[in-house]
Order: structure tokens, then sequence, then C-alpha cells
């Protein structure tokens, strides 16, 4: 077997279940906060409320360096009458010559608390030590511009 690796991060936002979980599911906020920090989308077909393929391609604002992930939406369930609701993908680098690397998998989990909504993003079956620590700064990017894209939601 196989050993892999898993992260994990959790963020508390002042807005609703409802309001959180289109943020993380509708392309027309997808688009807003999706990807690290000096990056810019291009060419993406980022909606999480579906099932089936979902793609996005990226490119360094500094570096011009073009960077495409790829995956397919495994599970949607919507939040309701008090659960959370949860979307996972599975999700695989590209190299240079378009070949798609090694996947994983990607849940977000939306669920109340007392003052909004908490959001769990959890990446598993990373391949290696250096995978999980390079999504780990990539995450912890992409959550800081979901904080902000947040702060002007309403509640």
């Amino acid at each position: 077997m196989k050993d892999t690796q898993e992260i994990e991060f959790i963020r508390d936002y002042s807005v609703s279940v409802d309001r959180l979980w289109r943020a993380v599911t509708d392309p027309a906020d997808l688009v807003q906060w999706f990807g690290p920090e000096g990056v810019r989308l291009e060419r993406c077909a980022l909606n999480f409320s579906r099932e089936g393929p979902w793609s996005c391609e990226m490119i360094g604002l500094e570096s011009g360096t073009r960077f495409k992930v790829t995956g397919v939406v495994t599970h949607i369930r919507p939040p309701g009458d008090g659960r959370a609701g949860s979307v996972g993908f599975t999700w695989a680098w590209h190299d240079d010559d378009d070949r798609r690397g090694a996947e994983s998998h990607v849940t977000f989990t939306v669920a109340a608390t007392g003052s909004g909504a908490r959001l769990t993003v959890t990446h598993r079956a990373l391949p290696d030590i250096e995978s999980a620590q390079g999504h780990s700064r990539g995450w912890l990017s992409t959550l800081t511009k979901l904080d902000s894209f947040a702060a002007g939601l309403e509640t």
C-alpha cells in the first residue's frame, strides 16, 4: 500500500451556510477567489455544483508561467436540514507537455456554526510530503483570497 499525505484547513465565516455553499460551488463566485495569489485564471471551467469534469488554467502574474489542473467532481451533497454540505473532486496538475500527473482528491465541507458557517478543505491522497507542502502553500494562499471575498458578502 502506497503511503500518501493529507492536509486540512478550516475557516469560519460570518455568512450563512447557503451563502458560503454558493461561494465554493457556483462558477461566478469560484472565479472570484479560486487559485493562489499571484495568478490569473484563464480558460477555467469551474462548476462544483454539478458532477462531471472541471479544469482550470492559471498564469503567474510575474513569471508568465502556465499552470493547468483538471479533475472530476465526484460528489455533491448540498447543505440542508441542519446537515453539512460537501462537494468532492479529483485533482491533478498537468506538466508542460499536458500530461496529467498524480491524482489526489479535494473535499469542501460547509457546516453551520454559532456565528455563521465553517469551510473545511481536505486534500487527500497527495503522493508525498513535498507535494503536501506545496499544496499547503497553495491552499493557504487561495483561502486568503476566499477570506477577502467572503468579507464582502452579506450574511
